[in-house]
């Protein structure tokens, strides 16, 4: 039983990290989410069970035990979404087939509004941008894939120098599940890419004395010519952010958000940005749809007939 508290432990705190650094959630957020699911493993354990194995009947148990406990609504809630995101997590790591939570009900919870970075202001940081060395200019070249192309951090990681074609303007990423999707770059984007892998990258991966394979292949590297990690590209766009006075709160699922909305709010269509973004569902994408009414106006001013 030890063996398997310890695995499960290692499954949560997994989840965690993927909370910090690619959601970019709060860490007091974070803590929230562990809290709940360190609850939720002992229960399990003390049932004799498995987080990897147990089954839908199980979470419901869980749930309506705490319930019956007099937990509050919103409590009931908050533990069924933590429940989920950790179950769609580890579907998506492949740690698990199935999604035991699919049948999993509990009182809404208000949907909150993505957060995004205004378009000049994003811009501005972009064009701020100071090529000073080999790093700053592989770090420049992570900003705009993240924002021209609206990119997961895993996806990120995953590139290759093959999955890049400069003549077409797209590049090919793998998203969750490993499902392969198209994505067009931007010529600003690519002109940035390719002085990074044209001036620095070789510089870089020659910090490897013995490259792999892997190396000689992964697109983006770090100091020592290694594969980056999710952490550290949510460091490197906390420090570049910092650079270009755009404070302490941005982190890479923002410029996602921003890539998404910025698209919309210039007349893209809902399918197209769905597939860019990689959505199975078009209602996950919908919530990009949040248009200033300063854009609605505009739409409106020059549609409609009786608008003047």
């Amino acid at each position: 039983m030890q063996k398997a508290s310890r695995e499960n432990e290692q499954l949560i705190e997994e989840y965690f990290n993927y909370l910090r650094i690619e959601r970019g959630l709060s860490v007091n957020t974070c803590r929230s989410y562990r809290r709940d699911l360190h609850k939720f493993l002992e229960y399990v354990e003390q049932n004799n069970k498995n987080i990897l194995t147990c089954n839908t009947s199980v979470l419901l148990d869980f749930v309506i035990c705490y319930k019956e406990l007099g937990h509050s609504a919103k409590s009931i809630a908050r533990y069924t979404a933590a429940l989920r995101g950790f179950y769609n997590y580890l579907v998506q790591e492949d740690k698990r087939s199935d999604d035991p939570t699919i049948y999993l009900n509990a009182p809404k919870m208000e949907q909150s509004l993505p957060d995004v970075l205004a378009e000049n202001i994003l811009n501005k940081a972009m064009i701020g941008s100071a090529d000073q060395n080999h790093l700053d200019i592989r770090d420049k070249a992570i900003v705009e894939i993240l924002y021209s192309c609206g990119l997961r951090v895993s996806e990120v990681i995953k590139i290759s120098l093959n999955d890049i074609s400069f003549d077409l303007g797209y590049l090919r990423c793998k998203g969750k599940g490993d499902k392969e999707r198209i994505v067009p770059v931007g010529e600003l984007a690519l002109a940035v890419l390719g002085e990074y892998i044209n001036r620095s990258r070789q510089m870089i991966l020659a910090q490897n004395k013995k490259p792999r394979a892997e190396d000689r292949n992964t697109l983006f590297l770090n100091s020592k010519g290694r594969p980056l990690s999710r952490q550290a590209i949510w460091q490197i766009l906390k420090k570049w952010a910092k650079k270009q006075g755009l404070g302490n709160n941005v982190y890479p699922h923002l410029l996602r958000h921003s890539f998404a909305t910025h698209l919309l709010e210039n007349g893209a269509d809902l399918r197209s940005v769905q597939e860019m973004l990689g959505h199975a569902d078009i209602s996950t994408t919908q919530i990009y749809t949040h248009l200033s009414k300063k854009r609605l106006l505009e739409v409106f001013r020059k549609a409609h007939p009786r608008a003047k």
